[in-house]
């Protein structure tokens, strides 16, 4: 059991309780100045030794400077390329100059909401979110470890993410841009058509397209990070295999010609995986620039627009959300509807109207029989 001492200092008397930590060694906590804190922090320590719920007063000492590196390093071994600069980048910028120096046990609920709403003035409200994530989630890890009882940073409130609405295009200026894309054509119609992200599509080689079946095998994934392209594995980290229009199969057998087996459909100028067209002067933007000049309200697209307009094209062809959501390659249903839920709300005026007709006069009849 704790025990208290009194013991005397320039200031007056204070209080020392003495106590057991559950690995059997003894310590002490001093400094109180009433009798009544002293036996209230020595009740707490005997209850959170029986719950299994001590934490060393000590273990909080540490601040997010120090352990923020080593909780990088650990994200590095299971998230992709991609995540991990978003991830270094809100840790560099705005999490390590703000709390680098704070002790963790010396964080408040309080603090961390000032911080998010100064950092809402100035910066987007995805941004915000990253670099809240980056903070809470050390301070998850410091929870697990016994050197918080629990997380200051969690249940905060956070801006609400604000999506930019998506752009889509129509079949017929799908085609007009694909026939202004050159040798990119049959790229435009794999986008637009089967909804491939840009690293799928890139890391695409010969070997993977199976024209009997009309098929492709998605395996590897290129993604631009900064500079440098990154090839692995899908997002999900799963081989998916995606069916092809006709037409998309077709075209897309021209661009094999003359290609090996291991050579990439659509290589950079120096052979290696094509980037995305994201500057003013690519090839992308020349073809949109094209297609403005014959239809004045053709809008300014991406490439990643390119797989919303195929989300667009499949919705109005009668296709439903799971068979959208596989290919697209989401992690479910509810995240397809979530990013395309302005189609579908377009699609459920049509059941209303299908459902009236089917009704409707079965309704009205019975509604005329004489009781």
């Amino acid at each position: 059991m704790a025990t208290i001492e009194p013991y005397e200092t320039k200031s007056g008397k204070r209080y020392r309780v003495r106590y057991r930590k559950p690995d059997g060694k003894q310590t002490d906590k001093r400094g109180f100045k009433r009798k009544v804190d002293a036996e209230r922090f020595a009740n707490t320590v005997e209850v959170d030794k029986l719950m299994g719920s001590y934490i060393p007063p000590t273990a909080g000492r540490v601040t997010i400077g120090e352990l923020g590196p080593d909780w990088l390093k650990r994200q590095g071994a299971h998230v992709k390329p991609s995540s991990l600069h978003s991830i270094e980048s809100a840790w560099k910028v705005h999490v390590e100059p703000v709390w680098g120096r704070t002790r963790i046990n010396a964080i408040k609920h309080s603090g961390v909401q000032s911080w998010i709403a100064e950092l809402s003035l100035r910066r987007s409200p995805s941004l915000v979110r990253d670099a809240h994530s980056v903070l809470a989630r050390i301070l998850d890890d410091a929870v697990r470890d016994r050197q918080l009882a629990s997380n200051p940073a969690r249940e905060v409130k956070l801006p609400p993410k604000r999506r930019a609405p998506n752009k889509y295009l129509t079949a017929k200026q799908m085609v007009m841009l694909a026939q202004e894309s050159g040798r990119y054509g049959s790229l435009v119609l794999l986008l637009s058509l089967v909804g491939l992200r840009w690293g799928e599509a890139a890391g695409l080689r010969v070997q993977d397209i199976d024209f009997l079946r009309r098929t492709a095998v998605l395996h590897e994934n290129a993604v631009r990070v900064g500079s440098e392209t990154h090839v692995g594995s899908l997002k999900s980290h799963k081989h998916r295999t995606v069916p092809l229009p006709k037409t998309v199969a077709t075209e897309l057998a021209r661009s094999c010609e003359g290609k090996g087996r291991e050579d990439l459909l659509w290589p950079s100028s120096k052979g290696k995986h094509l980037g995305p067209p994201s500057s003013h002067d690519s090839w992308l933007s020349g073809a949109v620039s094209r297609c403005r000049k014959i239809d004045e309200t053709f809008p300014r697209v991406t490439a990643h627009d390119l797989r919303h307009t195929a989300a667009s094209l499949a919705v109005a062809s009668g296709a439903n959300v799971k068979a959208i959501q596989r290919m697209l390659g989401h992690a479910s249903a509810a995240m397809t509807l979530d990013v395309y839920a302005d189609l579908f709300d377009d699609d459920l005026e049509a059941v209303a109207r299908k459902l009236e007709k089917v009704v409707g006069r079965m309704w009205a009849e019975s509604k005329s029989r004489p009781a």
